[in-house]
């Protein structure tokens, strides 16, 4: 709650995956479930916070409460997220943005009898970047790391001003992805001030509390 006031919080999240279509049948993904983003949209629900979730293929249930807003591209979640930035309080892009689409999508099925596919790619937005800063609007990032952790995701925090970013690592044996519940995880919470705080072996729900926790205090 806004202490002045005592009006909810707005909360804009983002989750999930993106997928870039190839042809009408085929596209590029990642791996990501959408959990993580689900889990703070719900967790911030129960806080009483008006939450809109922008979010990406997920074979989940739509946190009850929560606005849903289902896109498939980077593209579309950019526009959805710049539509509402700006009346929201705080964004979280939690969702997993493929960083590089076709270039051209092709308007019929590429045949298996053509050999060889070759494509090419193109960066997609840089969906944080493109949100402005404004006094009073917290923007927190997640970043999935294969190496050096903790330090490339001091590096996306100052890059792209952000207020907190929350660092996990893929490979060597972990793996980030999948649902939250009953599994648990280990995370860096990074603020300003490049200290990280880390959260080992917890849900992502129990992460979200957390996240949401720190975000409160910032407001």
């Amino acid at each position: 709650m806004h202490a002045e006031t005592k009006e909810p919080l707005k909360i804009l999240i983002t989750a999930g995956s993106t997928v870039e279509p190839i042809d009408p049948v085929r596209y590029i993904s990642n791996r990501s479930t959408g959990a993580a983003g689900y889990s703070l949209a719900r967790a911030a629900v129960k806080r009483g916070w008006r939450v809109c979730l922008i979010t990406g293929p997920a074979g989940m249930d739509a946190p009850e409460g929560a606005e849903l807003v289902r896109i498939e591209t980077a593209e579309q979640m950019k526009d959805e997220v710049l539509a509402r930035a700006g009346e929201a309080d705080c964004l979280i892009m939690a969702a997993a943005v493929c960083d590089f689409r076709p270039e051209r999508a092709a308007r019929e099925k590429i045949k298996k009898t053509q050999g060889r596919l070759k494509l090419e790619l193109v960066k997609t937005p840089d969906i944080l970047s493109c949100v402005d800063e404004r006094p009073g609007f917290i923007k927190v990032g997640f970043a999935l790391e294969t190496e050096k952790t903790a330090e490339n995701a001091r590096g996306k925090l100052t890059a792209k001003g952000l207020d907190m970013v929350i660092a996990n690592t893929a490979g060597g044996g972990k793996d980030p992805f999948g649902e939250g519940r009953g599994r648990k995880f280990d995370y860096i919470i990074i603020g300003k001030d490049l200290e990280g705080a880390e959260l080992k072996a917890v849900t992502k729900e129990k992460m979200a509390e957390e996240v949401l926790d720190r975000v409160q205090g910032l407001i």
